[in-house]
């Protein structure tokens, strides 16, 4: 601990965003800069706690109270040297991911916990800055060979790991480029692309192969990857997304946020809209929230990116409704540090402009003459605690129309998609339909692995990566008996 009243001394600040009126006319990440002596006492506020619950909170297990004070003694690649052993891509993680950690910061009991997403991110980047980040392909391979099937962050990261194990992998990918949702599907004024793409010649420099534009199930078959891999690894991720079969739904303008979402990164890169995030052509042409009254059905993260770039495509108006209440202001008593707690959250997109409403269902689309999306069907809800388990009850009176021309269906997604490679390998699932598998192992085939929300249901970036690392270390258990990859703490499995 480097300072021991530096908790005292600062206050938590973050780096000032450009203002809405700017930042709403391009897609360019929102911070501005932020100097090193700035992040430097930031860093200084982490207090030498005894019991750093940060450690589990987050789901890497990053060892965060020892980078914290590296960087408050201005020792940067020690830090870099912390961080990357638990976590292969904090340059993604300081971006985006909500920061259960901070969650479970000790100093936030009583005072703004840590700024330890910020820090994180400050330590990649200026890791890159100065070179600390270079290639480091192993010094001897094992023979073995490993096929990656999705290039979100699992499998990022599982690639990585399985290289650093001296086994040679190549990652297939369906879309042309890789990085799953992170390149096609989180906006650019989150995280801007080339992101990625300094990531993914690091990797390619160590030895991995990327193969895109590779539907694996239809362009290679399942018998034939296998027959050609010493094992095979998961990581497709859970891409079906839940529907809303009401009345209506057939009408033109109602979609669901990743092809909305999809489109506007694709358009970004200067990519033709010729296909999907999944390979899929796309089916509704060119979607655009411009001079349109835009509802976006889903409360969550997926929802406030809609937002945002609806905002930026120039909408008349933005709309976000959620089925279920909203939640509190604060902490919720049934969310006590150092969990995750339920409260309400507003996202950069919110405050660029979103009208917001809790407890509201949509009971039908309507449409015009021309089969044209034009209003929604809404109608108040109240919940009401019946037998120990919350029933949704209409509020008499309350059933109303509002105008819409573009509804953009973000409720999440249901699990991976079945047919294909999931079906050709003949894979047994859960209960939630998710691939079912033994410490990261298939119960169908023991050369087959999965990993991230394929196996485990959608979830965070953080988690995927955690998945992917594991899985790794399971794979490499597998393949030679034995693995030296870095392991989870048996707390931390726990948790998983």
């Amino acid at each position: 601990m480097g300072k021991p009243t530096g908790f005292l001394e600062f206050t938590r600040e973050l780096p000032k965003k450009r203002d809405v009126t700017e930042r709403v006319h391009d897609y360019k990440e929102i911070e501005q800069p932020f100097n090193e002596r700035q992040t430097q006492q930031q860093a200084a506020r982490c207090m030498d706690c005894g019991t750093p619950f940060c450690h589990s909170g987050c789901p890497l297990g990053n060892i965060i109270p020892e980078f914290n004070d590296a960087v408050y003694e201005q020792n940067w690649e020690y830090a870099w040297e912390i961080l990357s052993t638990t976590n292969n891509f904090p340059e993604f993680t300081g971006r985006i991911c909500p920061a259960p950690c901070e969650s479970a910061c000790v100093l936030g009991i009583n005072k703004p916990p840590v700024a330890i997403e910020f820090i994180e991110k400050s330590i990649a980047e200026i890791a890159f800055k100065n070179g600390y980040i270079q290639p480091q392909p192993p010094l001897k391979r094992t023979g073995k060979t490993i096929a990656v099937v999705g290039s979100g962050p699992a499998g990022l990261a599982a690639a990585t790991q399985l290289n650093k194990a001296g086994h040679t992998v190549t990652v297939f990918e369906r879309a042309d480029q890789i990085g799953g949702l992170l390149r096609y599907g989180i906006p650019d004024f989150k995280l801007e692309k080339w992101t990625i793409s300094r990531r993914q010649a690091v990797m390619e420099a160590e030895g991995i192969t990327f193969r895109t534009g590779v539907n694996v199930g239809v362009d290679i078959k399942a018998k034939d990857l296998l027959a050609s891999f010493d094992l095979v690894m998961l990581t497709g991720g859970s891409t079906v997304p839940r529907d809303l079969p009401i009345p209506g739904r057939d009408l033109k303008g109602i979609y669901p946020a990743m092809e909305f979402l999809s489109q506007q990164n694709k358009r970004v890169a200067g990519i033709a809209l010729e296909v999907d995030h999944r390979g899929v052509p796309y089916a509704n042409g060119d979607l655009q929230a411009t001079g349109k009254n835009v509802v976006v059905i889903g409360g969550g993260d997926t929802g406030s990116d809609c937002v945002g770039t609806s905002n930026r495509h120039g909408a008349t108006s933005v709309t976000q409704i959620e089925l279920m209440p909203m939640p509190p202001k604060e902490r919720a008593d049934s969310t006590p540090w150092p969990h995750w707690p339920m409260m309400l959250r507003t996202s950069t997109s919110h405050e660029e402009g979103c009208e917001r409403h809790w407890s509201i269902n949509t009971k039908a689309f309507i449409g015009d003459e021309n089969g044209n999306l034009k209003a929604l069907r809404l109608v108040d809800l109240e919940w009401k605690n019946e037998g120990g388990r919350m029933q949704m009850v209409e509020v008499p009176g309350t059933e109303r129309d509002v105008p819409c021309e573009l509804a953009l269906l973000a409720a999440g997604f249901l699990h991976p998609q079945h047919d294909g490679l999931i079906a050709d390998l003949g894979l047994e699932l859960d209960e939630r339909k998710n691939v079912k598998t033994n410490k990261y192992q298939t119960v169908t085939n023991p050369k087959v692995f999965a990993a991230g929300d394929m196996r485990r249901g959608q979830s965070l970036v953080v988690w995927a990566i955690s998945e992917g690392r594991e899985a790794a270390r399971a794979a490499d258990c597998y393949l030679m008996g034995e693995s030296m990859l870095e392991a989870k703490s048996q707390s931390m499995l726990a948790l998983a």
